[in-house]
């Protein structure tokens, strides 16, 4: 427990520079956020460790046991990687990066906690988890609605797609490795093209057609996929996970899930 609370130590004080590299006040405040929220993850982690020890006198991650503990490292690393409702700094933090650093923040500093959570998630209480995923889709889908911003509305899609991970975590985790790999894969896309067509607003989107058409069509077609539309990739994570949830008996968490996918998808297609 206490590597590995280490291991995510390391990495949140390595990208903080990153952060910091351009002297703007905006990415000072994402950096001070970000800082702030994963020490208290952190801090929530190191007590939960010492509760799990306390009651049961184990310190191996993989044997944790108590509901307590258990629960209390699973909202310290949702917290860390920005799942609903503990979601508020990803947006702020996301906006106030370049898109370089962002694309880090949301592919590669999700990785460490993740292995955490696909490690603790066999004893994890089902209904907490199964919240936390209705919740993050949601939120996800809702926040995006009114934002003009590229990097929020990238923001609050990293929070659906988390959504969709957690909530078939318990039942099928390689389900939950494919779609975390497909949405690396997806996000990277998004943002490098946006950083070769050098938008950061939807509205600077428009103006790509002109410059560059084919990197426009790529966009394009790589947003439809991070919001799910049947043909393309992105639509297979769903499909299956839709699919799993309804032979598990969860025909109403199923329901609720492919709603949010409409509304993800709706502002993508705008």
């Amino acid at each position: 427990r206490l590597l590995a609370w280490m291991g995510l130590e390391i990495s949140t004080m390595a990208i903080i520079p990153l952060m910091t590299q351009q002297h703007h006040p905006r990415a000072e405040e994402a950096a001070t956020k970000y800082f702030l929220t994963q020490a208290t993850a952190a801090a929530m982690i190191l007590f939960a460790s010492l509760t799990n020890a306390w009651l049961t006198g184990e310190w191996n991650i993989s044997q944790i046991s108590h509901p307590l503990s258990v629960t209390l490292t699973i909202l310290a690393l949702a917290l860390k990687i920005g799942l609903a409702p503990m979601h508020f700094w990803l947006p702020e933090v996301l906006q106030g990066l370049n898109l370089t650093t962002g694309l880090i923040l949301s592919t590669w500093q999700k990785l460490a906690p993740f292995a955490l959570i696909y490690q603790i998630a066999p004893n994890t209480n089902q209904t907490l988890l199964i919240t936390l995923g209705i919740m993050s889709a949601l939120i996800g889908g809702w926040g995006g609605l009114n934002q003009t911003q590229l990097r929020k509305i990238l923001a609050y899609s990293s929070i659906a797609h988390l959504g969709w991970m957690i909530i078939i975590l318990h039942f099928l985790p390689n389900l939950t490795l494919l779609n975390l790999t497909l949405y690396i894969l997806m996000t990277s896309t998004m943002f490098l093209s946006f950083k070769l067509s050098m938008a950061t607003k939807v509205n600077s989107l428009a103006t790509t057609w002109s410059k560059t058409p084919p990197l426009a069509a790529l966009t394009m077609l790589s947003l439809l996929s991070l919001g799910g539309l049947p043909p393309l990739t992105g639509f297979m994570p769903k499909w299956l996970i839709l699919q799993e949830l309804t032979k598990q008996n969860l025909p109403i968490t199923a329901t609720i899930m492919a709603m949010t996918a409409l509304l993800s998808l709706f502002f993508y297609l705008r």
